[in-house]
């Protein structure tokens, strides 16, 4: 509604306006909030754990699993190196911890990799990272749903064929609980989450206390083997490594948190900090913990029955209650990882949409305050992998990791050339950066030291992975990136050009709108919506020409009588198309105008355009106006009007 007192100056009017009426979305998404709700729409440490680090804690689920596909190769004596293995991927998911617990601190504004990269290597790297963080949150999705479905198909092998229907379903409850907004979803995953936490150290600790008592056992009635490649006679360097990179599959996630922390209470560093240690000790306890276990029970990897699945029932003897528990809670925390991806993806992808490198319409928050068009898009892309890849986590899992560690490298790396020109400056200079303020650190060496460490690590995985998942579809991901990052310039040369266009600067002052105006009215017959337009096309120009095409004469008979007696000796100009063509003929004749005008000379065309009482009728009506839209639109000086006629 409208302040008298807010408006005194006549040239300005500010209307605030009404709380918009329930309809049905409202009841699946929830009622629309204002904006000034946004600051209430934060969520704190708990519920971050559950929203942000449910990818990360997830992926105890599969990591160890997938380790053990690539060992099977070289036999059952292979086996014995999963937990190695897992202890120096956990060394690496303490180094990039320590380095992103900085990110957190020196970005407060989130971002992760992206504004990193942008701020202290530049635009292109900076594009690097985003693409790899982009096509790693889609991944997630795919991934996660699908190994929630394997957990589900190990419990009830009957619901094989069904996996990927099965997986669409789950991607679309997430899909839908997101666009109710942030702390709806953080709330409504925050149980299963913890759920998950505490069944898993139970699983854990029960299983080492039956070891230390001696009843532990091996698994009863394993399932068929199944690896990855060619069968080898011995256990080579190349193996390892190939089932160390897949093994790495356990710290995706881990920089969501440093996309996401706008999403926190305030002080927002400090909560993401203390969320990103707490996802970082449970991640690692519980990955050991399965990995240790495993090996213990001789488990062994399969698509039939995963390796959570047999560690349990081996542990619980058998399909009991507390199998199920767990059974449940890992099924439900893989699918709810997907929630990282709509937490972090919609946000990164505003962030490049705002720098003008995506869509804008990626940056509208919708009426729960979310990216709505982040969300969407995220589960329709994620849908289409599910398909492609039939839920299959061990076809998908080679795809996964090459961007996580990209992102990685390409973070650290930032942040060691931050604290390195840091400690360049003057104790009391400052610098302006793209997103912060660069000042001086007396402890900039031990975080270079620590951040260019970091880097190097995460650089040789990510060059083992590249090598060893090439063939298994790495490749894939390594064309995707230029392809995205290509997308992203042409989007960015695009506005920039826009922009220019639209620029007012040295525009000056317009010149005087001194022009001639001729309308022109097609019609395919008479009647009153004709008649409407033609007192709309009165009151803008005197030069009103009426414009029909003859495909039937005896039709066009008719409409020359009727326009004897309605058409107020308005000019009617009949084109004869004996081919029985509408468009082309109507086209040919504008373009003949066109090709005649005089320099300041405007072409409005005005169309007749029925409103019908119900909306599926206008399927039964030719859209004209749309048509010459599509013809017409980027020809300079033709305006196109629709004059609306209801008919109820």
């Amino acid at each position: 509604m409208i302040n008298p007192e807010d408006n005194q100056d006549t040239s300005f009017i500010h209307r605030t306006a009404e709380k918009p009426t329930a309809n049905i979305s409202h009841y699946l998404l929830g009622r629309p909030l204002p904006t000034a709700d946004a600051a209430h729409e934060t969520i704190g440490k708990a519920v971050g754990l559950a929203v942000f680090a449910s990818d990360a804690l997830s992926s105890t689920a599969y990591a160890t699993q997938e380790i053990l596909v690539i060992l099977a190769a070289a036999g059952t004596i292979a086996f014995g190196y999963v937990f190695p293995i897992s202890l120096v991927i956990v060394v690496l998911l303490g180094i990039v911890v320590m380095s992103y617990e900085q990110i957190v601190h020196t970005y407060p504004q989130g971002g992760g990799a992206y504004i990193v990269a942008s701020d202290n290597l530049g635009q292109f790297p900076g594009l690097i990272a985003g693409a790899a963080l982009l096509i790693e949150y889609f991944l997630t999705v795919s991934v996660s749903v699908s190994a929630g479905v394997a957990q589900i198909v190990s419990a009830y092998p009957e619901l094989f064929n069904y996996r990927v229907a099965i997986a669409l379903v789950c991607v679309a409850l997430i899909t839908i609980i997101n666009l109710r907004g942030v702390r709806e979803s953080g709330m409504a995953f925050a149980i299963p989450s913890f759920f998950f936490i505490i069944i898993m150290f139970i699983t854990i600790g029960t299983g080492l206390f039956r070891m230390v008592t001696g009843t532990l056992g091996t698994v009863i009635d394993p399932p068929h083997i199944n690896f990855h490649g060619e069968a080898l006679d011995g256990i080579t360097a190349f193996l390892l490594l190939h089932a160390f990179s897949s093994g790495t599959a356990a710290l995706t996630g881990v920089e969501a948190i440093s996309n996401g922390i706008t999403a926190f209470k305030e002080p927002r560093s400090r909560n993401a900090g203390i969320t990103l240690i707490w996802m970082s000790l449970i991640l690692g306890s519980l990955f050991v913990g399965i990995s240790f276990l495993a090996h213990q029970i001789v488990a062994v990897p399969s698509e039939t029955e995963t390796v959570i699945s047999q560690v349990a029932r081996t542990i619980f003897n058998g399909q009991g209650l507390m199998y199920l528990f767990v059974i449940a809670g890992t099924t439900v925390i893989l699918i709810l990882a997907a929630n990282t991806s709509f937490a972090g993806f919609p946000r990164l992808s505003a962030m490049l949409a705002k720098d003008g490198f995506m869509p804008r319409q990626l940056t509208y928050r919708g009426s729960r305050l979310v990216y709505s068009y982040g969300i969407v898009a995220l589960a329709v892309i994620a849908g289409i992998q599910i398909v492609i890849f039939q839920a299959s986590v061990t076809r998908l899992i080679p795809l996964y990791a090459i961007g996580v560690f990209l992102s990685f490298t390409l973070a650290q790396g930032g942040m060691a050339w931050r604290w390195w020109r840091s400690g360049r400056l003057d104790p009391n200079e400052k610098r302006s950066g793209h997103s912060t303020r660069l000042h001086y650190d007396k402890r900039w060496f031990i975080k270079m030291s620590a951040n260019g460490f970091g880097a190097f690590c995460t650089f040789v995985v990510l060059c083992v992975f590249a090598v060893t998942k090439f063939r298994d579809g790495a490749w894939i991901v390594i064309i995707l990136l230029p392809m995205l990052i290509g997308i992203f310039l042409w989007i960015k040369k695009h506005y920039s050009g826009l922009a220019d266009n639209l620029s007012l600067e040295n525009y000056g002052e317009p010149p005087p709108y001194n022009v001639r105006h001729r309308v022109l009215v097609p019609m395919s017959n008479v009647h009153q919506g004709t008649l409407a337009a033609l007192r709309y096309a009165r009151m803008l120009s005197d030069d009103v020409t009426a414009v029909h095409i003859s495909m039937e004469p005896e039709d066009t008979e008719k409409v020359r009588e009727k326009w004897e007696t309605w058409g107020r000796g308005t000019r009617l100009v009949i084109v004869d198309s004996p081919y029985r063509l509408f468009l082309e003929p109507l086209l040919n004749y504008i373009n003949d105008i066109l090709s005649s005008r005089q320099p300041n000379e405007t072409i409005t065309i005005i169309v007749p355009h029925f409103v019908p009482a119900m909306r599926a009728h206008n399927a039964l009506h030719m859209q004209t106006a749309e048509m010459l839209r599509r013809e017409l639109l980027a020809t300079p000086g033709v305006v196109i009007t629709e004059v609306p006629y209801q008919v109820l």
